[in-house]
């Protein structure tokens, strides 16, 4: 099972993942890499997010699908925003025609307590502005998002092992209906 973590940035994604792969043991899959591998090899096409390029959304499920394959874990964690509703169907279909089943995880905060862990984060502290950015499209985008969500854990005053545990839970008696 792909667990994909979404949710807009500062929102607790990697916190969250960090927390459930020491819980679990299970695998970490970054589609992020896909992009960066895109990016590197496409440099004469111009875009601004390489969540945009078709072959992004198609690469994720298909090396998702490999690394699956070739580890054989539980559930294999991927942590990534997506905000456009189409890109996550194309995500979705790309997953189902693998025959891989996706638990689509949506992690929520107040706006107020978003603004104030993005402008606290020293990690990160570049992309604050781009993070900033970020929020209106999150809010756009939360009816498709929770819609689409299995499940949807409001991170505002859960620390990332709570929210963790409660992803684990889920993804555990999923998992066991399955057998």
């Amino acid at each position: 099972m792909i667990v994909w973590i979404n949710g807009t940035f500062g929102v607790g994604k990697t916190s969250t993942a960090t927390a459930l792969l020491e819980q679990t043991g299970w695998r970490l899959f970054d589609p992020e890499h896909v992009g960066f591998l895109l990016a590197g090899n496409l440099r004469d096409q111009e875009f601004d997010d390489f969540q945009d390029l078709p072959p992004w959304r198609e690469l994720v499920p298909a090396v998702a699908d490999r690394i699956y394959r070739y580890t054989n874990p539980d559930a294999m964690i991927a942590v990534q925003t997506v905000l456009v509703a189409d890109y996550w169907e194309e995500l979705l279909h790309g997953f189902a025609d693998r025959g891989l089943p996706v638990c689509h995880v949506v992690l929520d905060c107040d706006e107020e307590e978003l603004r104030r862990r993005i402008t606290t984060d020293e990690v990160e502290s570049q992309a604050l502005d781009w993070r900033l950015d970020h929020i209106a499209k999150y809010w756009a985008a939360r009816s498709w998002l929770d819609d689409a969500a299995d499940l949807v854990v409001d991170t505002t005053a859960l620390a990332p092992e709570g929210a963790a545990r409660r992803i684990a839970d889920t993804v555990t008696a999923r998992l066991a209906q399955r057998t």
